[in-house]
């Protein structure tokens, strides 16, 4: 029972970190809208925070799938597997997520 303590409460700690890089997120699109930044510094500061948002999402998902839980590993498999899906392709087209060119 004290591994289910633990996993619940790094699935707390992991969720809120993932909200913080939406907020992040966020905060980069809104200084753009405002001219505080360029697109160029955007899509360097959002490209920075994307791959660690991937991996702690898809980590907890596999972590959910190996002890069981179905109901929240079901509600994340969607989602991991779309970012699994753009990360590939972004690699195979040789671009970031956020591509510096094609915001302008």
């Amino acid at each position: 029972m004290a591994w289910e303590l633990f996993l619940w409460l790094l699935a707390f700690a992991a969720a809120i970190a993932l909200i913080g890089f939406s907020a992040y997120q966020l905060i980069c699109l809104s200084d753009l809208e405002f001219d505080y930044i360029n697109p160029y510094d955007l899509s360097s500061r959002i490209n920075a925070v994307v791959v660690p948002e991937f991996m702690v999402q898809g980590t907890l998902c596999i972590l959910f799938l190996l002890t069981w839980h179905w109901f929240p590993f079901l509600l994340m498999a969607p989602i991991t597997y779309y970012h699994t899906k753009l990360y590939t392709s972004s690699l195979s087209y040789g671009f970031m997520i956020y591509d510096k060119e094609a915001s302008n």
